[in-house]
């Protein structure tokens, strides 16, 4: 059984461009990483779990602040990598950056000292356009660009993949 993972993907359009809120991990192993390292605010849940109402508690954990509320763009299941299963989920919005706060993890740091330590899960949340984003966002994520894309296309164009 694969794990499962489910995330929200927030955009917005400003001056025609569709920009997307993005965080950069925390923690010692990503520090130095950049572009390819980047990840829509998500994390892991068990079968049975409704997905959305993870997406939602898990951008509100990874940010400090709670998604905008808003009609939402499903996405189809999204097989990373790794072979977790990401169920994501868009919804447009804005949101005032200011303030944002990450949860925590604890890690043995330096390995084998001894010594825990407490990262933040994500050390900082931008907005970027989907150009942008499709260098910054992992390789097993970039789908999820083209799929916002084409969902908002369709919306712009009459037809609606939102609930």
């Amino acid at each position: 059984m694969p794990k499962l993972s489910a995330g929200l993907l927030l955009y917005r359009s400003v001056d025609g461009t569709v920009e997307v809120l993005i965080g950069h991990p925390g923690g010692p192993f990503w520090t130095r990483k950049d572009d390819g390292a980047w990840s829509i605010p998500k994390g892991e849940y068990a079968e049975g779990e409704d997905p959305w109402t993870v997406a939602r508690r898990e951008f509100e954990e990874e940010l400090g602040k709670p998604p905008p509320v808003g009609p939402r763009i499903e996405f189809a299941p999204l097989k990373q990598p790794s072979g977790k299963v990401i169920t994501a989920f868009a919804v447009r919005g804005d949101l005032d950056l200011a303030g944002t706060e990450s949860n925590t993890f604890e890690l043995e740091w330096p390995k084998g000292s001894g010594k825990v330590r407490e990262f933040p899960e994500i050390d900082r949340v931008e907005w970027f356009s989907v150009a942008q984003a499709r260098s910054k966002l992992l390789k097993g994520q970039r789908p999820l660009l083209d799929q916002l894309l084409a969902a908002v296309e369709d919306d712009e164009s009459g037809g609606s993949r939102s609930r």
